[in-house]
């Protein structure tokens, strides 16, 4: 148990439908068995009440010692785990666990009025992970589109049919087309031979709802993809372990995403896979994004999760390192510096600092 303890909110989807192979649950674990005061508060859940506090209903952890992750979020969903009213702004960290797609068609209000909530208990103290105002863009997949282009697939981003017809053309008729808003390989399909006959099908699935993604296909992308997880912008590593998962697929369907069906092994990064991520370090710095997953399939960047970064679970399931306890270290120490320098650091530089 550390000896400075401090208090450790996390924002999901919904507590009740929080499952126990999520990174937010083995993280919350964690940190309530050094002893801190752990809280969930769903997207849904939270006030700003008349004296200008943000506060929430939420579901707190009442002990700190489970057996694994399963029993602990048994606890946090039982009978006995009451909601009840917490000041966010008397918690030194806000983590922001939310998967944005999940919320398409039934609360689309949810994920941005979440954000705001969390700007302003930014403003008032509170060190909020990732970057509230910086987050607001990085949730949407145009984001991904701000890194250089070397190492970035060719994309475009349409709702027009003539134009995807076009890209694959130009593209050897070879792509991906997914929504741009999603996540898990949710509507995600790889245009080939193959299916071809199917693309005006495939179109109208995906321009449905929103604007679609199309990506050049990768042929590194076949053997499936590399799943990094970056800390404060940089590759998170552990004793010379590296938070890094090759992510396949054993069957005809080549999405690699876990949600997927997806299999996985524990992998150290090549050098072509370290030069990605230095290139995309910068940027990740300069919007404060903490706690991200990128997505590497060769020399590209395929993808970058800054909502709910997973994979967490499996990776210290494979190794036995305890990444996430790493992370735990990494927040005690935002919150000292934050009080040493007397709030006067931004949130921002908190962030990735």
């Amino acid at each position: 148990m550390t000896k400075n303890k401090i208090r450790i909110a996390f924002v999901v989807n919904d507590v009740a439908t929080e499952k126990d192979n999520y990174t937010t649950i083995r993280l919350a674990r964690k940190a309530a068995a050094r002893g801190h005061d752990v809280a969930l508060i769903g997207l849904g859940d939270f006030i700003y009440d008349w004296h200008g506090t943000i506060c929430a209903m939420a579901v707190i952890a009442k002990k700190t010692k489970f057996k694994n992750d399963k029993n602990f979020l048994a606890h946090l969903q039982s009978d006995d785990a009451k909601r009840q009213r917490i000041e966010v702004e008397k918690y030194d960290i806000l983590m922001l666990r939310s998967d944005p797609a999940e919320e398409l068609g039934t609360r689309s209000w949810a994920p941005s009025s979440s954000l705001l909530f969390a700007q302003i208990a930014g403003d008032h103290g509170v060190i909020v992970l990732n970057d509230p105002r910086h987050l607001t863009d990085a949730v949407n997949k145009t984001y991904f589109q701000g890194f250089p282009e070397e190492i970035r697939p060719a994309t475009t981003i349409t709702r027009e049919p003539t134009e995807i017809i076009a890209f694959l053309k130009d593209h050897d008729n070879k792509g991906v087309i997914k929504p741009l808003q999603g996540s898990g390989g949710q509507g995600v399909f790889i245009i080939n031979e193959d299916n071809r006959q199917n693309l005006n099908q495939i179109m109208e699935a995906v321009i449905r709802d929103g604007y679609a993604i199309v990506q050049e296909y990768l042929p590194a992308a076949k053997e499936g993809d590399l799943r990094m997880i970056t800390l404060n912008g940089r590759p998170l590593e552990v004793d010379g372990h590296f938070a890094c998962l090759h992510r396949f697929s054993k069957t005809d369907d080549h999405r690699s995403n876990i949600s997927a069906g997806g299999e996985v092994k524990l992998v150290k990064p090549d050098a072509v896979a370290m030069r990605v991520a230095e290139i995309v370090g910068p940027k990740l710095i300069d919007d404060g994004m903490y706690l991200t997953g990128l997505d590497i399939a060769g020399d590209k960047m395929m993808e970058i999760n800054v909502d709910t970064p997973g994979g967490l679970n499996y990776l210290e399931d494979l190794s036995d390192v305890n990444f996430s306890g790493a992370i735990i270290d990494d927040l005690e120490r935002k919150v000292r510096l934050n009080k040493q320098y007397g709030g006067t650091l931004s949130n921002r530089q908190l962030a990735v600092l």
